[in-house]
């Protein structure tokens, strides 16, 4: 009877902690949301300044893009520092999950992170409307410490586990080879989103655009594109040269949840050496196509 009750309480008080480090860890705060829109008024996002500044919801009309997972802290699109090794697992909290400040001005949304006690690095997203149709989103690490630090910027982008995913490269370049079902179509990399039973997680080095898309959207950019449901998001960033990303990292990742729950669609900037005081920015442009102008952006 000693036995059963010690195990008993061992369980009971196990349990408990891990109620309570869950409660820590992944309960939201209550929603500090702002919205931005395209001029015509039918995209819209959703950023909650409260749960580390997410983007919460990416919308044409009523039709969302986003994974809204009810799954703790797998939903929207997030910001991380890379390499993950630098912190492992969970996510810095100040980062991920943490209350940013707010400031608006000149049609911008700035959103300012705490600073971590483990890693001194403070984030900055800013947030904005450019050339009418594209979300532009400048992500700033700025290094507080008194330490040299080198890191990258990581957009960590949580869409449903259906569609399909793409971008510019070689499908023999993508490592590790043969977790996804890639096919080469006209030199793009399209792989159409399916169920194991286990996670997957590949990683590529994508091609810079041939041509300017726009006045941001210029030919040093790569991009990476996710189709369902007769929306295509797209994201453009600075296109990384071989070794220009963290170590074990790459420009392009893509994430497939266990039964594609979920897939995360990531993209990382340069790995560099900031030293106390210094900062990086790194932008991603986000362009949403709508069922009804579909054919306009995909270039």
């Amino acid at each position: 009877m000693k036995k059963i009750s010690l195990l008993a309480f061992l369980l009971l008080s196990a349990s408990t902690c891990l109620a309570q480090f869950g409660r820590m860890r992944f309960q939201k705060e209550p929603a500090e949301n702002y919205e931005l829109k395209t001029k015509n008024g039918n995209v819209t996002m959703v950023i909650d300044a409260a749960n580390g500044a997410r983007i919460m919801s990416l919308k044409c009309d009523s039709l969302e893009v986003l994974s809204q997972n009810p799954a703790p802290n797998m939903y929207g699109s997030t910001f991380w520092t890379s390499p993950q090794k630098e912190w492992n697992w969970p996510p810095v909290r100040e980062h991920d999950m943490g209350r940013y400040t707010v400031e608006q001005k000149d049609g911008k949304i700035i959103m300012t992170s705490g600073l971590s006690e483990r890693f001194p690095l403070r984030i900055r997203k800013t947030f904005s409307v450019v050339d009418e149709v594209y979300f532009a989103i400048t992500y700033s690490i700025m290094n507080e410490g008194s330490e040299e630090r080198r890191v990258a910027p990581w957009e960590v982008t949580r869409v449903p586990g259906e569609g399909t995913i793409s971008f510019d490269a070689p499908i023999d370049s993508i490592w590790p080879a043969g977790l996804m079902n890639f096919k080469q179509d006209k030199g793009v990399a399209k792989y159409d989103i399916d169920k194991v039973d286990k996670q997957r997680k590949i990683n590529a080095n994508g091609k810079p655009l041939s041509s300017a898309s726009s006045s941001h959207i210029g030919k040093g950019m790569s991009w990476l594109r996710y189709r369902s449901n007769g929306l295509v998001l797209t994201k453009y960033f600075l296109d990384l040269k071989a070794g220009e990303a963290a170590p074990g990292e790459d420009e392009i990742q893509v994430y497939v949840h266990q039964d594609a729950l979920y897939c995360e669609l990531e993209e990382q900037g340069p790995y560099t050496l900031l030293k106390p005081g210094e900062s990086l920015d790194w932008t991603v442009y986000w362009h949403l196509a709508c069922p009804v102008n579909i054919g306009q952006h995909l270039k």
